[in-house]
């Protein structure tokens, strides 16, 4: 693909940025698309350092800076790039109707769980303490709501006798790092970004 057939992203995250490497890695093969920044939420959370090593421009945002959630996404819409979608990979806040308008239908997020079953922060968690013997990974559009976007995409993952917790969130993990790529690659295929 050429360069002006390269789609724009930016990730959202808030952690360690295992997902956000996963991206970096596979849009770094493919070419398809370009990571322009990387937002994020927490002074001194490890992706932090993931992005600058790869070069990333980095836009901190401390919501504490601002008076509310409102005021904090415009002025985060002041300084993003233009982009074709933002994706959310381990963003630990809820996006406001700011953030949701500016970008209508081209906001996703990454949840470790099968929703609508566990949506929150601790799907992982839920599901294992619930004792489902399948959960999984889902990628959906962002709309007002917590993990309450129409579903783009999901893979299973069984959870067998004798799981551990911590065993079913590298599983879990395992499984966010391909199928994010993936579903990113096939709304660039079909025309949807």
């Amino acid at each position: 693909m050429g360069e002006a057939m390269t789609k724009k992203l930016i990730v959202f995250a808030s952690g360690t940025g295992s997902n956000f490497e996963a991206l970096a890695d596979h849009f770094d093969r493919t070419k398809t698309a370009a990571i322009l920044a990387l937002v994020c939420d927490q002074p001194g959370a490890p992706v932090l350092a993931k992005a600058k090593r790869r070069g990333i421009p980095v836009i901190a945002l401390n919501y504490r800076d601002y008076p509310d959630k409102a005021a904090a996404e415009a002025a985060l819409i002041a300084h993003l790039p233009a982009c074709d979608l933002i994706v959310l990979a381990g963003f630990m806040r809820i996006i406001g109707s700011t953030l949701l308008n500016a970008y209508p239908n081209r906001i996703i997020n990454l949840h470790p769980a099968l929703l609508p079953s566990f949506p929150g922060r601790t799907g992982i968690a839920d599901a294992f303490n619930y004792g489902v013997k399948v959960t999984g990974v889902t990628v959906h559009y962002v709309d007002a709501g917590i993990d309450s976007g129409k579903i783009i995409a999901q893979a299973p993952v069984l959870i067998g006798e004798g799981t551990t917790l911590p065993e079913l969130e590298t599983a879990i993990h395992d499984v966010e790092h391909h199928l994010l790529p993936q579903t990113i690659e096939a709304l660039i295929k079909e025309e949807k970004i």
